[in-house]
């Protein structure tokens, strides 16, 4: 047989170790609203809906500075869900510094501060 070696990690992050381990053992299928429970997804949304709400979604992400969004995802990245060690700390601490001093977060506060849309938008 197979293993599920190659996703087991994404799982045990995204549902923990004891969820991965009754799915991968026992190989069940679930639905939407299971998939929606063990958080695999945020929401459900009928298909009639499924278009608009992926659309409002994509706006709302697009919104947002690239180089922030980057920065974000790596920060998130790095973390593991425990408790925030101190390297963690530091690493969040450098992250927004260097946002904050970036053409993109300087454009951002002055967007904010003048009332305006930022120029990434």
């Amino acid at each position: 047989g197979l293993i599920p070696a190659t996703i087991a990690p994404y799982l045990v992050r995204a549902i923990g170790a004891r969820n991965t381990q009754r799915y991968a053992l026992t190989a069940e299928t679930f639905d939407a609203g299971e998939a929606r429970a063990l958080g695999l997804v945020h929401e459900l949304a009928p298909a009639t809906t499924l278009d608009a709400r992926v659309g409002e979604l994509a706006a709302r992400l697009a919104s947002h500075g690239p180089e922030a969004v980057r920065a974000t995802k790596a920060l998130l990245r790095s973390l593991d869900g425990s408790s925030p060690t101190q390297p963690q700390r530091t690493r969040a601490v450098h992250a927004i510094a260097g946002m904050r001093c970036s053409a993109e977060g300087r454009e951002g506060v002055a967007a904010f501060l003048g009332g305006r849309a930022p120029a990434w938008r």
